[in-house]
C-alpha cells in the first residue's frame, strides 16, 4: 500500500502486539517532529547566574553596594552566586567568609531563598541563592 502511494511505513510502536505501523512521508514526520522540538526549546526558561565577589574583610558600603545590585538581579529573576575569595594568606578568615555570606542570605531573604549553603572549594567559598517566585 505504501509503496502504491509513494510513501514509507512506519513503525509507531515496535513493542505493542501487533506491532503498530503507518503509512507516512517520513521525511515530512521528521521536519514536523525538529520543528515542533524547536518551538519547545524557544519556549523553554533559560537560567541565568550573576556572580558577585566579596572578600573576606569587605566593608560596609562595599557591602553594601554589593548587595544592592545582588537585589536587582534577583529581582529581575536571575540566580545569584555569591562568593567570597580568599587571596594568599588570607584562607585564614574562612569563617569571616561564611558569616560574610550567611549575611547576605539573610538581608536577601525577602527576594531568594539558599539554594547552596556556604561551602569552601578551593581558595573560593560559594554560595548560590534562587530568586523567589513573583505572582
Amino acid at each position: 500500500m505504501a509503496d502504491e502511494q509513494g510513501l514509507d511505513l512506519v513503525e509507531i510502536s515496535p513493542n505493542a502486539k501487533p506491532p503498530v505501523c503507518k503509512v507516512m512521508d517520513y521525511k515530512k514526520f521528521l521536519y514536523e517532529q525538529k520543528k515542533r522540538d524547536k518551538a519547545l526549546k524557544s519556549k523553554a526558561t533559560k537560567v541565568v547566574v550573576k556572580e558577585i565577589r566579596f572578600g573576606p574583610q569587605t566593608d560596609d558600603h562595599d557591602y553594601e553596594f554589593k548587595k544592592k545590585h545582588a537585589t536587582k538581579f534577583l529581582k529581575d529573576g536571575a540566580k545569584l552566586k555569591a562568593f567570597v575569595f580568599f587571596k594568599g594568606r588570607s584562607i585564614v578568615f574562612k569563617e569571616q567568609g561564611q558569616i560574610l555570606l550567611l549575611r547576605l542570605a539573610q538581608d536577601l531573604e525577602e527576594y531568594g531563598k539558599v539554594e547552596q549553603m556556604p561551602k569552601l572549594e578551593g581558595k573560593r567559598m560559594i554560595m548560590f541563592i534562587a530568586p523567589k517566585k513573583t505572582k
